[in-house]
């Protein structure tokens, strides 16, 4: 691997978002480590991308997650472009809710961001400069009755991003929160919704080329929240 192009480290790879990321950044000129917590499928990704780095890892055990993260920079160096994609769900009614779940949930979804924060920020406050871009969803907004093991989670994490966001952008480095309001077209979702135009969905290249845009947006014109959704989405 090429170590003189840039380094972006995409968190959360599934066949979605995380893996057209990948390609995307790729495909602008870096090196990509990626971190999901299915060992073999991940091997799988980076078998068919060249240019990409796996490292498994599960979130939910932030003392593991955080000797990963310390892992890819010492394998490649510190990241210039952080996206951090990882969500963890639970669908159900506030009765039958695990509170054990919705912790879970909260870990991976807003303790994980702000561990990666700890370990990667740092380095780019030190160089000035640097991008960390989290994938978000409409449940980051408002709460729905059987988003209740899922939403507060991403709201806490669109928070914390924003939170991050002020205290960084004035040392150099870009938060950004990317909502995605939409389904993303993967198989799982195509098959639940067969009646649905191809137009519905939300392309993962098409999200991945505006979390790339976003990721290098000049410093005199900046986002923190970004909203995406298909051109006929009702909101």
């Amino acid at each position: 691997m090429e170590t003189d192009k840039p380094h972006c480290l995409v968190i959360g790879v599934g066949v979605g978002t995380g893996l057209a990321c990948v390609r995307r950044f790729i495909e602008g000129g870096y090196r990509v480590s990626m971190v999901a917590r299915h060992r073999e499928r991940l091997q799988s990704f980076a078998d068919s991308v060249d240019g990409s780095v796996p490292y498994a890892a599960d979130i939910a055990d932030l003392d593991a997650f955080r000797s990963t993260l310390k892992r890819v920079v010492d394998d490649l160096g510190p990241p210039q472009v952080v996206i951090y994609n990882a969500a963890l769900a639970t669908f159900s009614s506030y009765e039958d809710l695990d509170p054990t779940d919705l912790e879970r949930n909260f870990r991976v979804n807003t303790s994980g961001l702000l561990v990666t924060a700890q370990e990667l920020a740092p380095a780019m406050v030190n160089r000035g400069d640097g991008a960390i871009v989290v994938t978000g969803n409409t449940g980051s907004l408002r709460g729905k009755p059987d988003f209740i093991g899922f939403a507060p989670t991403k709201a806490s994490q669109r928070i914390l991003a924003e939170s991050l966001a002020r205290d960084l952008g004035p040392k150099g480095v870009h938060v950004a929160y990317v909502v995605i309001d939409a389904v993303i077209d993967m198989p799982f979702a195509r098959r639940r919704r067969p009646e649905r135009p191809d137009d519905f969905f939300a392309s993962p290249d098409d999200i991945a080329g505006e979390v790339f845009h976003t990721a290098h947006q000049p410093r005199s014109t900046r986002s923190f929240l970004v909203e995406l959704r298909p051109f006929g989405e009702v909101w």
